[in-house]
């Protein structure tokens, strides 16, 4: 009877372990932007970008416009302004497509034209970013970064300011780099968020990748089912009733 009383104790112990290990499964959607978080695209449009690049940026937008995402727009080169606020359905910025695209083979006037000059500050961005997720009182913000990373070098100190506000702010940064030197990635890793370049890569202009769906190895909930089992086959061998046949019982 105590042997039984242990290893049913020890069974159930089990199960419950189990059963509390598993809510932690939870499946992870590997989109640009951070799962649960309202966030604000940040577009580099100054003249550095070159022109391949520009692929990369619209098929971000497609993987944004593919995954439904709600998102704020901000486009900036040497100044920054707001396109779409936070909560946009992504497929606002389909029409904004075509714009996107080398300035000798895109349309005489665009929307920036006449304010976007050759400087870049990437301060500015993220700091209007930053401004209009608190502005709008969105409490699990997220920015994504698309740009090539040079940035003014007088702009280092004031983008290192940002970017630790942010991480205090808990506003997560993610970068869709294009084609950075090392020189600018090197400096972007020191400052940004551990994993801020794991956002998912955009390839191919019209093929649109859709979100991948990953999950950890269950590994406690294996070993726990593992140790289960064994738990009752213990209990088989050791503390089962015996059986008696009718047989047995005439003979007796």
């Amino acid at each position: 009877m105590i042997l039984r009383l242990v290893l049913g104790g020890a069974a159930v112990a089990l199960v419950v372990a189990a059963a509390a290990s598993a809510r932690d499964l939870e499946t992870r959607e590997e989109g640009l932007l951070p799962r649960g978080t309202v966030g604000v695209v940040v577009v580099d449009l100054s003249l550095s970008i070159a022109d391949q690049d520009y692929t990369t940026v619209r098929n971000a937008l497609r993987q944004l416009i593919a995954d439904n995402a709600r998102i704020g727009l901000v486009v900036f080169s040497d100044v920054a302004y707001e396109l779409l606020p936070p909560g946009t359905p992504a497929s606002e910025m389909r029409p904004m497509l075509r714009l996107l695209v080398p300035p000798t083979l895109g349309p005489a006037v665009n929307p920036w034209t006449e304010t976007f000059r050759a400087g870049t500050r990437i301060s500015a961005a993220l700091k209007l970013a930053q401004g209009i997720l608190e502005r709008d009182g969105v409490v699990s913000g997220s920015i994504l970064l698309v740009s090539d990373l040079e940035t003014a070098p007088d702009d280092v100190p004031a983008l290192a300011r940002t970017v630790e506000e942010l991480r205090r702010g808990s506003i997560e940064l993610r970068v869709v780099g294009l084609s950075p030197s090392s020189d600018a990635r090197v400096l972007f890793a020191g400052l940004l968020q551990r994993d801020a370049f794991d956002a998912p890569a955009t390839t191919g202009d019209d093929v649109v990748r859709p979100a991948e769906a990953t999950s950890r190895l269950p590994l406690a909930l294996l070993v726990l089912g593992l140790v289960f089992f064994s738990v009752l086959a213990l209990h088989e061998r050791f503390a089962g009733r015996l059986s008696i046949t009718r047989d047995a019982g005439r003979t007796a």
